[in-house]
């Protein structure tokens, strides 16, 4: 199936390539010098033997040279196996094969006519087979040239169209071979603007060049009383028509150009995660088609993204929902410490992603709780050594039960918060005993947030203490169990030490209840021994 597509492209370029020259060599060259120079008899079958044997040994030359663009090509579709490199090796060389067409007309296919050409017909001249003048050899060099960028032209679109079926193939070999992604990404290989520049000016000045040379030479073979003037005459008409074909392919390459810069600066901003960006539609041709089309696809992949973020929203506060559903006691512990790590994140000057990383790390801090038993879990009095053990296996549980969620990157900026929430400032925490900076940052935030919430929430064994009562001992064991920074931001936030209007012996005799003996209140606070 490969060979017999390959087979079917290889003739498809043979016939392009062989439809254009002849177009070229004997359709507008032959044309030009029969017309132009009005040979017949003899010397018009000596032109025509010299133009045959020419384009034989440029079709030669040129063979050779074309079978080495298609080697990489050729290499695959004719093999029964093959690798991911010959695969990128052939999908590069396809993608390349127009402008190698090019290179190939303007090298060997120019040189290989011109050169027999000229020394035929200059042994011709010598011979008195041919009755011209010396200088016309040179004008039909330079004729030959421009015929040679013509053809170079029509090859360069014809590829175009004939290598995109095999651009397919190439793919769908790739996909077999179970290669993802196989594309250029994003590499020009032919800037457009380039491209529509060469082929206006190509198109609008060689016919004109072509007509002035052949109707000097005509002037000159059949007399011209004023030659100098018309050569002067047709040096301005030329002059004047490469001025105006090249400011018309400035234009048109501009005019082409920036629409497409417009939609690729816009697909870098989506591709950076800037949904909200869109091209403006300034434009009354097909592009405005495009524009309104891809801002379309952009309003579509917004919305879809704000869905996805509200189902993967709902997802966390169900899952912690699903936690604090398990203690009746601490029912919205989640939620609150959530909510005051975003306190601190704001007031710390955090970006709007890592905020939301915060707090749905702070939702889901303790995650691993649902892996410790009821018994322990809910227990009312004081925990036993082997519990409060089991207790702080909760921050590796819920590290181990986010890791199992798919994508894992989706998971990975949550994992630290999760397993680092009980570590303390001076090193003292778990499960690590991490210390100071080398605690995550969401980890050192969620502390604070998960302590306050601790103090403040009631449980059966106590009542919640004041809050003033609470932000005092957080500045006490700032820059010790907890970061000074983020329990200053903390305490600044929610009005300072002092602020609440409850006196310090009420506050303590509220306390009283929190601190017995540390073990009983590790699920809020951490081991926190008796002050």
């Amino acid at each position: 199936m490969l060979s017999s597509s390959y087979r079917h492209f290889q003739r498809n370029l043979i016939r392009n390539y062989w439809a254009g020259s002849l177009l070229a060599v004997l359709g507008v060259g032959g044309a030009v010098i029969w017309i132009t120079l009005g040979v017949e008899g003899e010397q018009l079958a000596v032109v025509t033997a010299v133009l045959l044997v020419s384009l034989l040994i440029m079709g030669s030359l040129e063979g050779l040279v074309f079978r080495s663009h298609l080697k990489p090509i050729r290499k695959l579709f004719m093999a029964d196996q093959f690798s991911e490199t010959e695969i990128r090796a052939a999908y590069l060389r396809a993608h390349r094969l127009p402008m190698l067409a090019v290179l190939r007309i303007i090298g060997p296919h120019l040189f290989g006519f011109i050169v027999p050409a000229l020394i035929l017909a200059s042994i011709s001249v010598e011979f008195g087979w041919l009755t011209l003048k010396p200088y016309f050899l040179s004008i039909a060099a330079i004729a030959s040239f421009l015929v040679a960028c013509l053809h170079a032209l029509v090859e360069f679109f014809l590829t175009v169209q004939a290598v995109r079926p095999v651009l397919v193939q190439i793919r769908d070999c790739a996909v077999k071979a179970g290669i993802s992604g196989l594309s250029l990404e994003g590499k020009v290989l032919v800037p457009i603007q380039q491209k529509f520049q060469l082929s206006v000016f190509v198109i609008g000045t060689l016919p004109v060049i072509l007509f002035l040379l052949s109707t000097q030479i005509r002037q000159t073979v059949h007399g011209s009383g004023h030659h100098n003037q018309d050569w002067g005459w047709s040096g301005f008409v030329l002059i004047v028509s490469l001025g105006f074909a090249s400011f018309a392919a400035w234009l048109l390459g501009r005019n082409i150009k920036q629409p497409i810069e417009e939609l690729y600066g816009t697909m870098q901003q989506v591709r950076r995660g800037d949904l909200g960006a869109t091209v403006p539609d300034l434009y009354s041709d097909e592009f405005s088609r495009l524009v309104d089309g891809f801002n379309d696809m952009i309003r579509s992949l917004e919305e879809r993204a704000k869905m996805n973020e509200q189902l993967l929203q709902s997802y966390f506060s169900t899952l912690a929902a699903a936690l604090d559903a398990r203690d009746t006691y601490t029912a919205g512990h989640s939620d609150r410490v959530a909510g005051y790590a975003l306190m601190i994140g704001r007031s710390a000057g955090l970006n709007a992603w890592t905020l939301d990383a915060l707090h749905k790390t702070a939702l889901l801090h303790d995650i691993g709780k649902i892996g410790v038993r009821d018994s322990v879990l809910l227990k009312e009095g004081r925990l036993t050594d082997e519990e409060f053990d089991q207790i702080k296996l909760h921050t590796v549980m819920g590290e181990n039960i986010l890791r199992q969620i798919e994508p894992a990157e989706a998971m990975a900026a949550f994992l630290p918060g999760v397993r680092s929430h009980h570590e303390r400032y001076d090193g003292q925490g778990y499960p690590d005993g991490l210390s100071g900076m080398d605690i995550p940052m969401m980890g050192r935030i969620i502390a604070v947030a998960d302590a306050f919430d601790a103090m403040t929430s009631d449980r059966p064994y106590r009542r919640g203490m004041p809050i003033d009562r609470a932000l005092r001992i957080l500045e006490e064991g700032s820059g010790t169990q907890w970061d000074p920074e983020y329990a200053k931001l903390f305490i600044d936030a929610m009005g300072g030490v002092g602020q609440s209007g409850t006196s310090d012996s009420d506050s303590s005799a509220r306390a009283g209840g929190l601190l017995p003996g540390g073990k009983m209140e590790e699920r809020g606070l951490g081991k926190r021994k008796s002050s």
